[in-house]
C-alpha cells in the first residue's frame, strides 16, 4: 500500500488560521490513524459527514483490516448493541459512503462490534453528541432591539436589524 503524499503548501500561499498550528501534529495523528488502518483520517474526523448523523450518533469506527488477498478490507464499527440490527440493514449504505470517502472500492466489509452505552468502553465512545444549550434572551434586550427597528418599513429588515440589535446588545462585554 502506497502512502498518501504529505501536503505542503505552495511557497508563495501564506498559511491562515489552525493550519500552520495543524503542521506540528499532522505526523503524529497520522501515524496514530495508519496504526489503527485509517489511512484516509477524514474517515475518523467526519464520521457524521460520512454516514449522516443518524447513523453517527449510533456508531464509531473503530479499525479497518485489510485481508491477505488484498480484495477491500473490513471496518470495524462500534455500535451500541440495542442499536445493532437497525445498523446491520444500512451495512450496504455504509460501504457505499465510505468508499465514497476513500475514491475506490476500499472497504468490502463491516463488521459490527456491540457494546453496552456504559461498560466497558464509556468514556471512548460517546455515542450522542451534546445537545446544544440556547439561552432565552433577555426580555428587556428584546425590547430594546424592536424598539430601536420600529421606524424601519421593510418587515424582512426590521427582523434581520432586530436579530443583530439583539446580538450587540447581548454579547459579552470584556
Amino acid at each position: 500500500m502506497t502512502k498518501a503524499p504529505i501536503y505542503q503548501p505552495s511557497p508563495s500561499r501564506r498559511m491562515r488560521g489552525f493550519e500552520p498550528t495543524f503542521g506540528l501534529v499532522r505526523e503524529p495523528v497520522r501515524a496514530a490513524g495508519e496504526s489503527r488502518g485509517f489511512a484516509v483520517t477524514r474517515l475518523l474526523t467526519h464520521w457524521a459527514e460520512v454516514v449522516g448523523d443518524d447513523l453517527a450518533g449510533m456508531t464509531r469506527p473503530v479499525k479497518i483490516g485489510y485481508s491477505r488477498d488484498g480484495f477491500g478490507a473490513t471496518l470495524t464499527v462500534l455500535v451500541a448493541s440495542a442499536h445493532a440490527p437497525m445498523v446491520q440493514m444500512q451495512v450496504p449504505k455504509i460501504i457505499d459512503r465510505v468508499n465514497a470517502v476513500y475514491g475506490y472500492a476500499a472497504i468490502s466489509k463491516v463488521s459490527l462490534t456491540q457494546t453496552a452505552p456504559t461498560g466497558f468502553a464509556e468514556g471512548q465512545a460517546e455515542f450522542t453528541p451534546a445537545p446544544k444549550v440556547e439561552k432565552a434572551p433577555d426580555p428587556a434586550v428584546v425590547a430594546q432591539a424592536a424598539a430601536t427597528a420600529a421606524p424601519i418599513g421593510d418587515a424582512g429588515l426590521r427582523a434581520a436589524l432586530e436579530a443583530l440589535g439583539r446580538n450587540i446588545l447581548t454579547r459579552r462585554k470584556t
